[in-house]
């Protein structure tokens, strides 16, 4: 009887270790998480389908939208600025998409929001950015039904290289400023015991994908 009570206390306080370990990494993943997602501002867009054309189309509408962005853009500073100054834009970065489209030989429609979507886990160069719900301007063209590309436009990662597995050291900065030095170190780093924190975080944040897409 002494062996099975140690061992019900032992299970209870295996029980009890575990629960408190959930909780604690519930707690960091949600405070490192919400920190860097309230930091980033993304660029989304949505080809009508999955065929090359539509692909490509895809492709052309992100670059003359992004040449526009980035030249009324560059001395932007903050999340909070790219944001007003796309919702100050939104007419003419719905037209520009619009014109694009129908210049390729197109008759999509063009459908424009800015919101909180969620996001997978994506690298862009050497700073990874874990899954989670981000702030975006989401571009869909035609049905919206073909694979979807995206970008952060701030800090200012769009025009990164992702071959050449280097960001600038000013777009570095800017993620700096507006996050913590632990949370950079989870941007940026590749030690076991970063990557191991990152994978806590991109799990949980798939998970809360997944359920609020349920």
């Amino acid at each position: 009887m002494k062996f099975f009570s140690k061992f019900k206390r032992l299970i209870l306080l295996l029980l009890l270790l575990f629960i408190y370990t959930f909780i604690c990494a519930f707690s960091y993943v949600n405070a490192v998480s919400m920190n860097i997602q309230d930091s980033v501002f993304r660029l989304h867009v949505i080809a009508n389908s999955d065929s090359e054309k539509d692909q490509n189309l895809k492709y052309i509408v992100r670059d003359k939208v992004l040449e526009y962005i980035n030249s009324i853009s560059t001395d932007l500073t903050s999340k909070e600025d790219v944001i007003n100054l796309a919702r100050e834009n939104i007419d003419t970065i719905q037209k520009i998409a619009e014109n694009t489209v129908k210049e390729n030989g197109y008759n999509y429609s063009v459908n424009l929001n800015i919101g909180n979507f969620a996001f997978p886990t994506k690298t862009y160069g050497d700073i990874s950015f874990p899954a989670g719900f981000y702030d975006a301007l989401k571009i869909e063209i035609g049905e919206a039904k073909g694979q979807n590309w995206w970008c952060v436009m701030f800090p200012p990662l769009c025009f990164v290289d992702v071959t050449s597995g280097i960001v600038p050291e000013e777009s570095k900065k800017l993620i700096k400023e507006n996050i913590s030095e632990e949370e950079y170190q989870l941007l940026s780093e590749n030690s076991n015991d970063v990557n191991f924190k990152f994978k806590i975080v991109e799990m949980f944040q798939n998970i809360g994908i997944k359920l609020a897409q349920s």
